[in-house]
């Protein structure tokens, strides 16, 4: 089914809802000390995923959106690492040892611009530091142009590894504009490694939206990769926030597309990685029938964070290194993106926090609402009441706004039960953002909906 472009709805800049509330509500008032007692809350049942920010890059991208850069000499590099572990130390003390870990997830930057021995030696440290369950995940961001075989055989020592290759666009002519050169018979090449060594799952990233490319781009791209047979892919819209990211500014705007376009770019990847057997799940990811997500998705037990959608069942998400998030029932916490920053908080014995927020009672319900909104297209009211120890009544203002929409055709609702309609799926963000008490309350600026 062709999407329908609904340009005031597409156009619209909305939080992408990884977290409710998004970042942007973060603050100083949320410190170190508040940190401590969330992470001595954790209790002895409760199961932990952990993320690793790795913020270095050979070259740098222009469209990345991440908290990244280039080092000018290897010796930042390891004292970031040698700062990293301290902080794996440090946390873990604070955490219960019978909670166990049951999914590690290393982003960036990019992990691998680590040399395996390093990268090794954080994974080593993260299960010295905390209890792993057996049959925990370690999952990778990778850039197919630097990921040796070395890196390969390192990470396929371990039990259950998946990695997510940046493909993005596979023609030269979109890579050129995006200061990415990677010939696509390298990430066939790195294919064909990681199947050798035994690594099991595989994940890949395409984009669209960037400057130069053309629904031709798009669906060539999606064909070549699907072709290798990943277990996952993830289509995400280019988002061109050069106020907060200066260096997409190199970007050529006037090669960008326009709402349609983009919205055809992402129909073209729906539509052709549909047609090598995917299912979508959720707004941008994609997976095989038998896949881990596929299956979470068709049982109601696929989860939101700030990977992305995931499987990952834990009871609370704990970040390390610079900028990364953590993410706990009672709220959230957000380290120093400053490197320097970052480093003497820990050196002088405390934990690097710059910012975080407390969930309220309302923001833990509309939390609910809008991560079954994002991951099932649908939400049933009253059974998100029962759980939160509420009437449903307190959801009115949100089913008020969600009336233009309903008029629009993007919504139904029959109570208790909110629902996206087909045509309105390409902008659940919209619906969610009508259960968001924060929409709109600020001068914010978000990235667009497609």
């Amino acid at each position: 089914m062709m999407t329908t472009y609904l340009p005031q709805y597409a156009l619209a800049t909305v939080p992408r809802y990884t977290s409710y509330p998004p970042a942007t509500q973060f603050h100083s008032g949320v410190g170190e000390s508040v940190y401590r007692d969330w992470l001595g809350a954790i209790g002895l049942q409760d199961t932990l995923s952990l993320y690793v920010h790795i913020p270095f890059c050979q070259t740098l991208c222009w469209y990345c959106g991440c908290h990244t850069s280039v080092p000018n000499s290897n010796e930042r590099v390891l004292n970031y690492v040698e700062t990293l572990k301290l902080e794996i130390a440090r946390v873990g003390a604070c955490v219960s040892s019978s909670a166990k870990v049951v999914q590690v997830h290393f982003g960036g930057g990019t992990p691998n611009f680590l040399p395996p021995k390093i990268l090794a030696a954080i994974i080593e440290t993260l299960m010295e530091q905390f209890n792993f369950d057996p049959g925990a995940e370690i999952s990778v961001e990778a850039d197919p142009r630097s990921l040796s075989k070395e890196h390969i055989s390192t990470l396929a020592g371990y039990a259950r590894v998946r990695v997510s290759l940046g493909v993005q666009d596979v023609s030269p002519d979109v890579q050129k504009l995006i200061n990415r050169i990677q010939p696509f018979e390298e990430v066939q090449g790195v294919v064909e490694q990681l199947r050798a060594a035994g690594v099991e799952g595989i994940n890949m990233d395409l984009m669209y939206g960037l400057p130069g490319q053309s629904v031709a781009h798009v669906r060539k791209s999606a064909s070549m990769c699907a072709a290798l047979e990943p277990d996952r892919f993830a289509v995400f819209g280019y988002a061109h926030v050069p106020w907060f990211k200066k260096h997409q500014r190199a970007i050529d705007e006037s090669r960008l597309a326009g709402g349609q376009e983009r919205l055809d770019q992402a129909e073209a990847a729906r539509a052709t990685l549909i047609g090598f057997g995917y299912a979508p799940i959720g707004i941008d990811h994609f997976a095989k029938p038998g896949d881990s997500l596929f299956k979470a998705h068709s049982e109601g037990r696929l989860r939101r964070n700030f990977q992305g959608y995931t499987v990952d069942p834990a009871s609370a998400l704990i970040g390390f290194g610079a900028s990364s998030i953590g993410s706990f029932q009672a709220g959230y916490i957000q380290n120093e993106p400053h490197l320097g920053k970052y480093r003497d908080a820990l050196k002088s014995g405390g934990l690097p926090v710059a910012r975080g927020v407390v969930v309220s009672q309302s923001e833990r319900r509309a939390r609910a609402v809008i991560e079954r909104l994002m991951c099932n297209y649908e939400v049933d009211l009253q059974q998100v009441a029962d759980e939160e120890n509420c009437e449903i009544s307190v959801f009115l203002p949100a089913i008020s706004n969600l009336e233009p929409l309903c008029s629009d055709g993007i919504v139904e609702v029959e109570l208790p039960v909110v629902r996206a309609t087909p045509k309105g799926r390409p902008y659940i963000r919209n619906i969610a953002a009508c259960f968001d008490e924060h929409y709109g309350e600020s001068e914010q600026r978000y990235s667009r909906v497609v």
